[in-house]
């Protein structure tokens, strides 16, 4: 039997609201989060939303973590397009190896039941 360990994730981003100081720029959120400017632009991984009451919903992968995150929020194609007001809290993973990528995806989505992916599902 093959032993898969998902890595702890590299960023943690909940939705919040800025706490200006004097001198600070206002950031405009993005579906309620503002610190999309955190997530890497040019690596890959996968990703994981939570709801509030810390229920995974959705586990994804991207070559460009930030992109597709995004695109989560902005296209109609999305699982998530009638369920985005229930994010409130993103993991984000760091993961080179596409193959590695594919792996710990299909593992997440079956081992801790994705709410909302509907395909790589083996449980149902």
């Amino acid at each position: 039997m093959i032993k898969i360990e998902l890595p702890k994730p590299d960023l943690v981003i909940r939705q919040r609201v800025q706490d200006l100081k004097p001198g600070d720029a206002p950031i405009t959120p993005y579906f309620g989060f503002i610190d999309f400017h955190k997530i890497t632009r040019d690596k890959g991984g996968i990703f994981f939303f939570y709801n509030e009451k810390n229920e995974l919903l959705f586990v994804g992968k991207a070559r460009k973590i930030r992109q597709r995150i995004k695109k989560h929020f902005e296209d109609n194609v999305s699982p998530m397009k009638n369920h985005r007001d229930e994010v409130f809290k993103i993991e984000v993973y760091e993961i080179d190896d596409p193959m590695e990528r594919e792996i710990y995806e299909t593992y997440a989505i079956n081992t801790l039941h994705a709410k909302y992916n509907i395909d790589k599902v083996f449980y149902k």
